[in-house]
């Protein structure tokens, strides 16, 4: 089948607008073909030390790029560690590792040093390689690659199909991979990851090149390399799904008591928390304030597969936090710059400003077919457009977005429309009647 493509291609990546091409990108595509054994038949698991051994040897006797995918156990065990680690290279094969028995990776490490990784989505995958001692020299990222070329959909499945035309089999991506030994199907499923990716990365620099948009890839690929891992929050229990329903302190302070108990016993019995009790059953709890394990059990909303198991253990946690004395903030002081939906009392001048620039920015996205939300970091423009500089110039406004981190393509690209919208924003609507009702007339 053929593609027709109505991606724009920019012929100058420095230009503020992208050239409008004269005939569509045309990508013509074979019929879609089911993938559903790898070429050279499924590896086994490595789990030795001479076996990985013989995996780093085999890896850095390879050629170019590297593919390389891990699998978690979201959902089933505690963190997100990996327990299952791919690798493909040229001249190299493909390789199934079993992080489980090492302390870390680092033979793989060293193998690939200087070596250019492939990852879909790798900010999933990143976290968890460099638990093992993981980490690469340089970046392509394929989901953020098929974002900033405009195509539909950015799933591996899907830009497999889109581009290479073969149909990845994803009924495995949600298993515990925590299971051993690993089945069958699921080692095919993990190894036919890392053997597409490859080929899907030329595909993907072909299109960019034809786009003008290469080096914009190229800088978001070393923003995440540069920007490492994210500490901790320090307060992650305010995550809490639910927290909304809170309203008073000391409820708040036994949501904090609840989860940290819960996550104690996840931790120690290395299972997700939720699988413990949701964050729904913390809620109710905190809400409720049961004084006895019958009434806690009997909590409408408490539920979960150690509810009752562990019900002592809950209500101990519950009043510790119920008369804890330092009770924590409802809300944590921050920076930001309010809901938009409130700016138009709080101040409409910004708010005439984040209309005048969320629809130019649109716009512009268009041109460039990608998402808006890739031209721009949506809190960037906030930020930027509810304080902007005292003195609103071409330079004060790449400076702002600088400190926030906007990269460098993205500054050439947005200051000159962000700008005008701020030197020059256009009138909020009215706001309709409430109610339906017509305006009177003057």
């Amino acid at each position: 089948m053929t593609l027709k493509r109505t991606l724009a291609t920019a012929g100058d990546p420095a230009a503020e607008t992208p050239q409008t091409p004269s005939d569509d990108v045309e990508l013509t595509v074979p019929d879609v073909v089911e993938l559903d054994a790898p070429r050279e038949g499924v590896p086994f698991v490595i789990n030795t030390e001479a076996g990985l051994e013989r995996c780093a040897a085999a890896l850095a006797g390879g050629t170019g790029p590297a593919a390389v995918d891990a699998e978690r156990a979201s959902g089933f065990r505690y963190g997100q560690r990996a327990f299952l680690v791919q690798i493909r290279r040229e001249g190299s094969g493909t390789w199934l590792i079993d992080p489980e028995p090492f302390n870390d990776l680092g033979p793989v490490q060293n193998a690939l040093a200087g070596v250019e990784w492939i990852l879909h989505a790798s900010t999933q995958d990143l976290p968890c390689l460099h638990e093992l001692g993981m980490w690469p020299s340089a970046l392509f990222d394929t989901e953020l690659a098929a974002r900033l070329a405009g195509l539909p959909r950015v799933g591996l499945a899907a830009v497999v199909e889109q581009l290479l035309g073969f149909r990845l089999a994803k009924e495995h991506s949600a298993a515990d991979w925590s299971t051993r030994p690993l089945p069958e199907p699921w080692l095919r499923y993990a190894a036919l990851d890392v053997e597409v990716l490859i080929e899907l990365r030329e595909e993907l620099v072909e299109l960019l090149q034809e786009q003008g948009k290469l080096p914009f890839a190229q800088e978001e690929f070393q923003a995440i390399l540069d920007a490492g891992i994210a500490p901790p929050r320090k307060e992650p229990w305010r995550r809490t799904s639910g927290m909304h329903q809170i309203r008073d302190r000391r409820q708040l302070s036994a949501v904090r008591a609840l989860w940290q108990e819960r996550e104690d016993l996840a931790r120690k019995r290395d299972v997700a928390p939720g699988r413990l009790l949701p964050d729904s059953a913390l809620i109710a709890a905190a809400k409720a304030m049961p004084a006895t394990v019958p009434q806690l059990i009997a909590t409408r909303g408490f539920d979960g597969r150690a509810a009752q198991r562990e019900a002592p253990r809950w209500l101990r946690a519950l009043v510790s936090g119920r008369d804890e004395k330092d009770l924590p903030p409802l809300h944590l002081p921050n920076n930001a710059p309010p809901p938009p939906r409130a700016w138009a009392d709080k101040d409409p001048l910004a708010a005439a400003r984040l209309a005048t620039a969320r629809s130019r920015l649109s716009s512009l996205a268009e041109q460039w077919t990608m998402p808006v939300e890739n031209l721009l970091t949506p809190d960037h423009l906030r930020r930027l457009v509810w304080q902007p500089p005292a003195d609103i110039t071409a330079e004060s406004v790449d400076a702002t977005l600088s400190s926030l981190g906007a990269r460098a393509w993205q500054r050439q690209l947005t200051v000159p429309v962000l700008l005008d919208s701020l030197l020059h924003p256009e009138p909020l609507a009215d706001p309709a009647p409430r109610g339906g009702e017509a305006p009177l007339p003057n």
